[in-house]
């Protein structure tokens, strides 16, 4: 059994990281976002779970997240199940629809929005 274990080493499986996501998926939360933003940084993620690139891009944005909920509010939307919320985070927040897309509001506004690999490029310490 040694020899087998050896030469078939089953590699320790590394454990996932958790981010303090809030589910999003009623359009009043998006008041709420907004009144909340008012003092503390309020991030919005846009996430289409058939797309292997929002795949990626959210799998990059876990990996490299160090911020806590102390910071700001972390966001997630399932933009397929909740297409009606989505459609409103654009006309709320006056951005283009796109997916992967990341939204940073503050004071009611989004003052930074990024889309695909530019998500991970936003650097979310300078908006907290």
């Amino acid at each position: 059994m040694g020899l087998f274990n050896k030469i078939f080493k089953q590699t320790e499986s590394k454990e996932e990281k958790s981010l303090p996501w809030i589910p999003l998926n009623t359009i009043p939360q998006l008041s709420h976002i907004a009144k909340k933003s008012n003092t503390k940084t309020q991030v919005i993620f846009k996430h289409s779970t058939r797309c292997g690139i929002s795949r990626m891009v959210i799998k990059q944005f876990v990996d490299s997240f160090n911020l806590t909920e102390d910071n700001l509010d972390l966001y997630y939307l399932d933009l397929l199940a909740y297409r009606d919320v989505s459609d409103e985070v654009g006309f709320k927040f006056q951005v283009m629809h796109q997916s992967p897309q990341m939204l940073v509001i503050k004071k009611g506004v989004t003052v930074a929005n990024a889309s695909h690999g530019a998500i991970n490029q936003i650097d979310l310490n300078a908006y907290v």
